[in-house]
């Protein structure tokens, strides 16, 4: 039987401590701060050693995930922390519809030396939705998945 690859979304558990709102911490093998420009879409990528563990801290961004030749469009921003975690052989870009830059951490896990092919480019089989991800975006307060 095959390994089933799966994207998972989890919001973090948080407790008050003073006036500082303290979030789960995120296991990683190295921590990357992300800036994706506002008004751009990234590229489709597929990592084949490594989790990426996606978690927006400032602004917002439609998470693009393509899986049994479908997109799905996941709607992150700073105002609901959640983490995605995007495991091996999945291929992801994002879209960024806003004005405004949006900074991400990702904690990535590596399950293997890092590969140049992880870092090139895939051809988009299609073109994205960009009213799917417009929607995904208006729909935050529900973290399910919109596919297209």
């Amino acid at each position: 039987m095959a390994l089933v690859r799966q994207v998972e979304i989890r919001t973090l558990d948080s407790f008050q401590g003073g006036m500082a709102q303290f979030y789960t911490p995120q296991s990683s093998h190295e921590t990357m701060l992300v800036q994706v420009a506002p008004q751009t879409v990234d590229d489709l990528f597929v990592h084949h050693g490594q989790t990426d563990q996606l978690l927006v801290v400032r602004g917002s961004l439609v998470l693009v995930i393509l899986q049994n030749r479908r997109y799905n469009y996941i709607a992150l921003s700073q105002q609901q922390p959640q983490v995605v975690q995007i495991p091996p052989g999945v291929p992801h870009g994002a879209i960024n519809l806003s004005d405004d830059p949006c900074v991400l951490v990702n904690a990535v896990l590596r399950h293997t030396d890092p590969h140049p092919r992880d870092y090139r480019p895939l051809k988009l089989p299609f073109p994205f939705d960009f009213e799917a991800a417009a929607a995904a975006l208006k729909n935050l307060e529900t973290p399910a998945i919109a596919s297209v």
